[in-house]
């Protein structure tokens, strides 16, 4: 593949742009940013005319890869401010791990527009929670019951990874129905972050190993050079959001990006059935 300069210089500021709000709303939301960076990555991919059975795994492969760094930055902020919660996160993260390897492994099986549905789908329902004030409370307290907990964290570890998001999506609603105060709730989230990110990745990294039709420069489906691009400017906003999370209602940031979590998905569920 061969680009001209000009297109080359406004797809490192738009991926660079694309990592700094990533970075906000990772520390901000707890999202981890694959939230964003997946579909912004489908649609750079889609002009660059990668093709349609690997678009979706090479965005989610390389969402994953960025969110590593993120996540560790993101999680080390809230650390610092004591928002998270370290029982929580022993309990839930060896089925977090191994719910998240499970995904990206499974991605080998899994074809693009299946890919691409299940994350359409799931990111609709997550838009919609947003939208809504209030999470709805279903009990006083977390359960502490082993098997209650493998099929929540599992299946947190399991989807994340295959939508390539960092699980707070998921984990946040999930702990904030459980009475979890938010706060604590979006920090524990960017602590699991790091922990679907890493074995998801190496699962997508594995799963397109040898995949000839690969974008240039990839290891399997991870694209280095733009998880290099989205990563050196998250790793530095994440703190910020951080920062913010602590000193904003972030209420009405949350609709404004469930609007355009929902366009995205429309726009990505229309790749399919077009």
């Amino acid at each position: 593949m061969s680009y001209s300069p000009d297109m080359l210089v406004m797809l490192v500021f738009g991926l660079m742009a694309t990592g700094a709000i990533a970075g906000i709303l990772a520390g901000l939301l707890g999202i981890g940013g694959g939230i964003i960076l997946v579909p912004v990555l489908f649609l750079i991919y889609d002009f660059l005319k990668v093709p349609d059975d690997i678009i979706m795994h090479a965005a989610v492969g390389t969402s994953l890869a960025t969110i590593i760094p993120t996540s560790i930055s993101s999680a080390l902020a809230h650390h610092r401010r004591g928002s998270i919660d370290l029982e929580v996160l022993r309990r839930w993260s060896p089925f977090i791990i191994l719910g998240a390897a499970s995904g990206g492994i499974l991605s080998h099986y899994i074809e693009s527009t299946t890919l691409t549905l299940i994350f359409g789908c799931l990111a609709i329902v997550v838009a919609v929670n947003m939208l809504m004030s209030h999470t709805p409370k279903m009990r006083a307290k977390l359960s502490k019951t082993r098997p209650v907990e493998m099929v929540i964290s599992g299946f947190i570890g399991f989807f994340s990874a295959l939508m390539g998001i960092g699980g707070g999506t998921m984990s946040i609603p999930v702990m904030s129905a459980f009475a979890m105060p938010v706060h604590r709730a979006i920090g524990t989230s960017a602590a699991f972050g790091f922990m679907i990110a890493l074995p998801g990745a190496l699962g997508f990294m594995w799963s397109g190993w040898d995949v000839a039709t690969r974008l240039p420069y990839s290891l399997g489906f991870i694209n280095v050079p733009a998880a290099a691009l989205l990563s050196s400017v998250s790793i530095f906003t994440a703190p910020v959001g951080s920062r913010l999370a602590h000193a904003l209602d972030p209420l009405r940031l949350k609709r404004a990006f469930a609007l355009f979590l929902i366009i995205s998905a429309l726009r990505m569920l229309y790749s399919v059935f077009a």
